[in-house]
């Protein structure tokens, strides 16, 4: 019977409470397909999961399982497999995988570098021998606790100067040259590009493993118990998640986690079950998003009129339905604006602030999604019956009136 990790999972993370509460959050499949381990987007489920090759685990120690499972959550926690390319490499995954082979060799090394970066956090003896590490060969010039962007550019020397040695020389001290394909990585890093999703299935992913390791840190907070992980790497986590992001793409994604399917029968599809005996189902993909706008008098004209600049920009990704409140809603000026339409700031109400108003609204209604603009001012609202999220401006965001684990995004005036 071959090794299954998920059965020691909660055994080799009982001592990391920050590991274990994102692993609970990440899907594990096991696949011979990769000869150890590695982390990629799912293109049919949207969520980033972790392979392993259950023969590769099945000959590490238990000591060395759980660095292997550290080191691949380093590289989501660390955005690796997201966004966090040198400028020289951001965007070179087409589709279909395609990379020129300078890039490809570029890539080796960013690999190489952010191994080098986090396996300083881990320590050695939790980790296969093969790993790379600095201090030993072939990176017995580099110091440790560097980050990737530093090694990368360490490496990039390193090869440009064995360049101009000329090929097959030897390195200083008669040593072997270094070779990227030897240099000692012990995982999968051929599908960190994403490139068998489409560029909408990758942002969605990227929210989700923002919003799992968000949710991780807060877990270990909230135990003041974070295992091995040390303060400047805690302070680097939550400087990461305090980050403010592109609202488009979270918009996006928020739009299409929400969408619902309308089906209706259609005789022109064959049903896949009972072809020619039952009329097939036709899926509509939509989403019924309320957006409501705090019109208080704490909202200043100018956040207001930001405010409607972003809703202008929603309206290229979806139809929604505009709530204006303050205290109460002012359900006659409630309003669809419509997918593509262009509309002007306006202010309707100049009263208080309470969040209940719009949540009881929208909670009557048949909504898949609510979004908030509003200044944060007032206290915490009962719950949403549909995903809620929050925009703001940069100073309230940082301050809000009160705490709620919802998405709270950023817009800058």
């Amino acid at each position: 019977m071959s090794f299954n990790l998920n059965d020691h999972i909660f055994r080799l993370l009982s001592r990391e409470p920050f590991f274990a509460a994102l692993s609970r959050r990440i899907e594990k499949q096991e696949s011979k397909n990769i000869p150890t381990a590695g982390v990629r987007v799912n293109p049919e489920t949207g969520y980033f999961e972790m392979m392993y090759n259950p023969d590769f685990f099945e000959g590490l120690t238990d000591a060395q399982r759980t660095g292997v499972l550290m080191h691949e959550f380093y590289h989501l926690v660390f955005e690796h497999v997201t966004g966090r390319l040198p400028d020289e490499l951001a965007g070179v995954f087409t589709s279909h995988g395609n990379i020129p082979k300078e890039k490809a060799e570029l890539f080796k090394l960013w690999n190489i570098a952010a191994d080098l970066s986090i396996n300083c956090m881990i320590g050695k003896d939790k980790l296969p021998d093969m790993c790379c590490f600095p201090g030993t060969a072939p990176f017995e010039d580099m110091p440790s606790d560097q980050t990737s962007e530093w090694y990368y550019e360490q490496l990039k020397k390193k090869v440009e100067e064995q360049k101009d040695r000329g090929e097959g020389d030897e390195g200083e001290g008669g040593q072997p040259g270094f070779n990227p394909d030897s240099a000692g990585q012990f995982d999968d890093h051929g599908s960190w590009g994403g490139e068998s999703c489409d560029e909408a299935t990758k942002e969605i992913a990227k929210e989700r493993l923002k919003e799992a390791v968000k949710d991780a840190a807060n877990e270990a907070a909230s135990h003041s118990n974070w295992g091995t992980v040390s303060h400047s790497v805690r302070r680097e986590i939550m400087q990461r998640l305090a980050t403010k992001v592109d609202w488009r793409k979270v918009l996006r994604w928020f739009v299409k986690c929400s969408q619902r399917s309308n089906k209706r029968s259609t005789p022109r599809r064959l049903n896949k079950r009972y072809a020619y005996v039952h009329p097939g189902r036709k899926v509509e993909r939509v989403a019924n998003i309320a957006v409501s706008i705090d019109q208080s008098g704490s909202v200043s004209d100018e956040m207001l009129a930001a405010f409607y600049s972003e809703l202008n920009k929603l309206a290229d990704v979806a139809t929604f339905t505009v709530i204006p409140f303050d205290t109460q809603v002012a359900e006659d000026k409630v309003y669809v604006w419509k997918k593509g339409e262009k509309r002007k700031r306006e202010r309707v109400l100049y009263g208080g602030t309470c969040f209940n108003a719009p949540t009881e609204f929208v909670n009557k209604g048949k909504y898949d999604g609510h979004i908030c603009l509003t200044d944060m001012c007032a206290p915490k609202p009962k719950p949403s019956k549909c995903p809620r999220m929050w925009m703001t401006d940069s100073r309230n965001g940082s301050n809000p009136y009160f705490k709620t684990n919802e998405r709270i995004v950023i817009v800058d005036k």
